[in-house]
């Protein structure tokens, strides 16, 4: 559900037309649109096909909202990671993660035997985006691409080609382009997929015809597991390690991005000190937090850089990975205190 509506299947893109006004002769030739829109809609109609009087009927009923342009001129992940980490490190949302992967044991164990991917970063994912389902996005998806894309200068372009793709994925999926809502950036759904990454990454994990990220829980923990295995998840292995540093050399390498690039030993020559047994030769990435007492620092493996290709800030992998970890945590000693089952143990059996 969003927001207690459901997603609209039509039979065809075509159909689509029946539910636009009466405007649509009068706008057929496109004059009621603003010059840029004109040529997005002829770029369509050369690139992909689309029907140009029906197109042009649609983005005449796309609103501009001004209070998306305010919205994302001020992301979270602007905040320091102290004041960042407090939005997803909480009480409510490492019990909701419990709660998910309980009710969803099963789908989670089939997506980690498909992808390698472990249930709890699957349901970080879900919980960091939208509290598992709870706020999937108050905006229809053609509002927020169109104002982005038409009327947002600095990431026009980026907006513009996910709105290219939303109308593509709304003709594949057959959904009506009017009915789809997400957030204030355009991501749809109980996992936040832009329209680019529903339309590579988005799978029909129960296999009832239908790529639902919204209402299906089986397409959203799929299509997350699907995300990170295309996207260099390694099975088994680690995400992050704590570091200590030591001296000045360290500091060049923070420059180097979340990349991994620079082997461990490397980095230990540079006076990086990681908290577990890796092997040398693994490249990472030498990665510094902001907390209250000063700064912290992390060495990024393979997997977290793979996280970072759901959101490329390094906060937003870093609260994935310890919300991921807090909540095994809890689901462990939870079971330990039920079931009398070791920790160890419980790690086996999921």
């Amino acid at each position: 559900m969003i927001n207690n509506i459901n997603i609209t299947h039509v039979k065809a893109w075509s159909l689509a037309a029946l539910l636009f006004t009466p405007m649509q002769p009068a706008l057929a030739d496109g004059t009621a649109l603003r010059p840029e829109m004109r040529q997005f809609v002829d770029d369509m109609v050369t690139r992909n096909n689309f029907n140009r009087d029906e197109l042009t009927v649609l983005l005449s009923q796309a609103e501009t909202r001004p209070e998306i342009i305010a919205a994302i001129t001020k992301p979270a992940e602007a905040k320091p990671w102290f004041q960042y980490r407090q939005i997803f490190l909480n009480e409510a949302r490492i019990r909701g993660g419990v709660e998910f992967w309980d009710k969803h044991t099963d789908l989670l164990a089939r997506a980690q035997t498909a992808y390698g991917v472990p249930p709890e970063i699957i349901t970080a994912i879900v919980g960091v985006e939208t509290g598992y389902g709870k706020r999937t996005g108050s905006y229809r998806v053609l509002d927020a691409l169109s104002t982005l894309g038409f009327d947002y200068p600095p990431r026009s372009k980026f907006f513009l080609g996910e709105l290219e793709n939303f109308l593509l994925m709304a003709r594949e999926e057959k959904l009506d382009p009017l009915v789809p809502q997400g957030s204030y950036a355009g991501a749809m759904g109980m996992p936040q997929f832009m329209p680019s990454s529903f339309r590579r990454f988005a799978v029909d994990f129960d296999a009832d015809g239908s790529r639902d990220l919204w209402n299906n829980v089986a397409d959203v923990i799929g299509s997350v597991g699907y995300y990170f295995f295309a996207n260099g998840w390694q099975p088994d292995q680690p995400v992050a390690s704590r570091a200590k540093v030591d001296g000045e050399s360290f500091k060049a390498l923070l420059a180097g991005g979340i990349k991994p690039s620079v082997s461990l030993s490397k980095l230990k020559e540079n006076g990086v000190t990681i908290a577990d047994a890796l092997p040398e030769d693994q490249p990472g990435a030498l990665l510094e937090f902001q907390t209250e007492n000063g700064p912290e620092y992390w060495v990024g493996l393979q997997n977290f850089y793979a996280i970072t290709r759901y959101n490329r800030s390094p906060l937003y992998a870093m609260a994935v990975y310890q919300l991921s970890q807090e909540i095994r945590a809890l689901r462990n000693a939870r079971r330990v205190s039920d079931n009398g089952v070791s920790p160890l143990t419980a790690n086996a059996q999921d």
